[in-house]
Parts: structure tokens; C-alpha cells; sequence
């Protein structure tokens, strides 16, 4: 069918209209008209791609990977730049409203902005699934068919010199790469994302330098895989809530202990970190090891704080899922003049936004970057404080 394509949504799609019946569309921009291909039926709504363009819109491209739109791994190939971080502000500002409680005026001053260094070559770690024929690639959208690849042009290009993808990796279902600031990429293999890597060649762990600190993550654990991210939103998280010399602070969900670090840094030796972190692989202790005002705590975070002194600052980075209620409610009811909550989903953001609301707290401060080029992805940090305390 053809269709008159409406706004962007979150999800990489847009949201169409026909015969009364919603339409999340793929590989669409809003005001064109596309030809779709219906791809999944459901009570409420259908999902489709666009597979012919009738009228295109100003800001559609021609996407330059040949995997565009058969990968899953991208979702905006078909978009400018100008266009992804539109579509991106579009996106947060509509969850804001939506789901986070705020007026139109309120979300409509916040945008998403771009980071250094263009659409291409950014990423610094990559998964690969592998077939049955040992082939690695990237799988379609919503599947879990493998489509083979042999480039990926978000990643690094240091990772685009490898051989990954050129090298048939029979037994593994996912093989992984890995960049840091020293030594050469890392190789391992999984039988599953979940699974323990087996190191294939490179170092065991990849250094990565930020703010004056090492970290020595392993190559599957968590990190910023954009190459500047983790410098940006470090810097951002701290300039929000200004620690001070001698306050306590809290870094939940911690990983390797990027913003642990930078906090002990503005609190100086009298000042007070902890750290909280469940997943020994981003090897927390061992790279905070040389400031000896953080105590690392090794845990899940609403179990663990109930333990912790109270905090002036708390910093939380929580998996996509979001916080939830039981650690909002911890977190607020720790009263801590500031808090910054670094996000990766904004609708699990805008979520435990109106939970923070009910609790007291209020948004005073939002940045939002683009970190993930490409892809429907961003990253936002926020500001809450204490009802009747300071504006952004």
C-alpha cells in the first residue's frame, strides 16, 4: 500500500495512518510518501517498510554501507546528519512529554546534539553473531537470521583492518572486537553474548585513558563504544552536579569506574566515593585501585546502598531497562543535593523522571549527545535536584 508518512517514534520508525489503522514504518521519514511492505500484523498496529520512495523528503540520503536496510544494525542509514539529530531531538522530546510529565515547552528546550568526528568510523567495539556456517556478520531487524558482512562502516577503522569478517569462526555464535588507546585490537569468541570469551589474539584487556585515568575493562564488558563518549559524558556529569571538595558521592551501576574516577578527582582526598557494581568483568577495584577515597562495593545497587553513607551527589548510569521504582526510591530518599542520571533509552529516562518527580526531585538540567550515528540511539544525561532548589 502506499502511505502518507507521519512523525518519528521511538523505535527507528515512523508512524503512519491507513484505513484507521497505525503503521510503524522503516526506512521512512516524516512528510513522504512510500510505498510499504507490511512485515508484522498485530491487534493494534502493523509494522512495515518503506520499499519505494514517491516523494522523498530534504533530508533523505543516499545511505552509503550496501547492508543498509537488510542488517539491522542501522536504522538511519537513509537520513543526513542534520536529519539523525532531528530525528533524535524529535524522539526525546515526545518521550519528555509522553512519559517523563513535562509540558511541550518544557522538552522543547532540550535537543540532542552531534559529537565530533561525522557518521562513519566511531564505534570501537564490536559484536558480530556467527551463522551455522561460521560466517560472521550482523543480524536483520527483529530476526534472528545472520546476514553476512564483510565491512561495517560504523566501526573503527582500526576494526575494519582486522580479518574478523574475512575468517569463518565455526562454534562460536558471537565474535567480538575490541579497541582501547594502547596495544592492538583485541579477538575474542562466545558461544552466546552471555557467555565467557575465549581471547583469540590482542591484549586480555583494553586500555582506555580518560580524564588522566586507566581502565582495563575486558573486551565484552561494558564500556562507551563511541570513541569520544566517554571523555563527553564524564566532563558532563560533573559539570551538572559540581562536586565538591570533601562531599560523598555515589557512582551506581559503575562498570569500570569511569565517573567513580572523575568524582574522586572534584572531591579530593577528604571527599568520599562509592561505587557500586555487580559485573566483576568491568574490573572495578583493580582500576580505581590508586584513590583511596573510593570504596568499591560489589553488588546490586538496591541492595547495596542501603549499607552506604549518605551521599551529596549521586551519579547512576543503569542498563537500558532503566533505575525503576525501588532504586528512585532509595536514591531520593538518600536526599542528595544532585543527581545525574545518564541514559541510553529515553524512555526509561522519562520514566524514572516522573517516578523522581513524585519523590521530590525535579529535572533542572538535560544533555542529550548523539553517540550512536546511524543508528535510532543517543545518550542523555540529567540534572535532578530537590524541589525548590536550583534551575539549569
Amino acid at each position: 500500500m502506499i502511505v502518507e508518512v507521519g512523525p518519528v517514534a521511538h523505535g527507528g520508525h515512523c508512524v503512519a495512518r491507513a484505513d484507521g489503522r497505525v503503521i510503524f514504518v522503516r526506512h521512512a521519514l516524516p512528510g513522504e510518501r512510500v510505498r510499504v511492505h507490511v512485515t508484522e500484523r498485530r491487534k493494534g498496529y502493523w509494522r512495515a517498510d518503506a520499499v519505494e520512495v514517491i516523494e522523498a523528503s530534504p533530508d533523505r540520503v543516499k545511505p552509503p554501507c550496501p547492508y543498509a536496510g537488510v542488517c539491522g544494525g542501522c536504522d538511519l542509514q537513509h537520513v543526513s546528519a542534520e536529519g539523525q539529530t532531528s530525528w533524535k531531538t524529535d524522539v526525546l522530546r515526545e518521550q519528555l512529554t509522553r512519559l517523563g510529565g513535562l509540558s511541550g515547552d518544557e522538552a522543547a528546550a532540550h535537543r540532542v546534539e552531534a559529537l565530533p568526528g561525522g557518521l562513519l568510523g566511531w564505534r570501537t567495539r564490536m559484536q558480530y553473531a556467527v551463522d551455522a556456517a561460521g560466517r560472521p556478520g550482523l543480524r536483520e531487524h527483529r530476526s534472528r537470521t545472520v546476514v553476512p558482512i564483510d565491512r561495517c562502516l560504523i566501526a573503527d577503522e582500526r576494526i575494519q583492518e582486522t580479518d574478523v569478517l574475512a575468517r569463518r569462526w565455526r562454534g562460536s555464535g558471537v565474535v567480538g572486537v575490541a579497541i582501547g588507546d594502547e596495544d592492538g585490537p583485541a579477538v575474542y569468541t562466545q558461544r552466546d553474548r552471555r557467555g565467557a570469551a575465549r581471547p583469540v589474539s590482542g591484549p586480555a584487556r583494553v586500555r582506555q585513558l580518560v580524564a588522566g585515568h586507566w581502565f582495563s575493562p575486558t573486551p565484552e564488558a561494558f564500556w562507551q563504544v563511541h570513541v569520544l563518549a566517554a571523555d563527553v559524558f564524564l566532563a558532563t556529569a560533573i559539570d551538572l552536579v559540581r562536586p565538591k571538595d570533601g562531599e560523598t558521592c555515589w557512582d551506581l551501576y559503575a562498570g569500570a569506574g569511569l565517573f567513580a574516577a572523575g568524582l574522586a578527582d572534584a572531591v579530593g582526598p577528604a571527599g568520599r566515593v562509592f561505587a557500586v557494581e555487580s559485573d566483576p568483568r568491568g574490573d572495578t577495584a583493580a582500576n580505581l585501585a590508586d584513590l583511596p577515597q573510593v570504596t568499591v562495593v560489589p553488588g546490586q545497587v538496591e541492595d547495596a546502598v542501603a549499607e552506604l553513607s549518605a551521599p551529596d551527589v549521586v551519579v547512576l548510569d543503569p542498563p537500558r531497562s532503566g533505575a525503576g521504582a525501588a532504586v528512585v526510591d532509595v536514591v531520593a530518599r538518600a536526599a542528595p543535593r544532585a543527581i545525574a542520571y545518564v541514559a541510553c533509552d529515553p524512555a526509561a529516562l522519562a520514566r524514572d523522571l516522573r517516578t523522581f518527580a513524585a519523590a521530590g526531585y525535579r529535572l533542572t538540567g538535560l544533555r542529550a549527545y548523539d553517540a550512536f550515528p546511524m543508528t535510532q540511539h543517543f545518550e542523555t544525561i540529567a540534572l535532578l535536584e530537590p524541589e525548590g532548589r536550583g534551575t539549569d
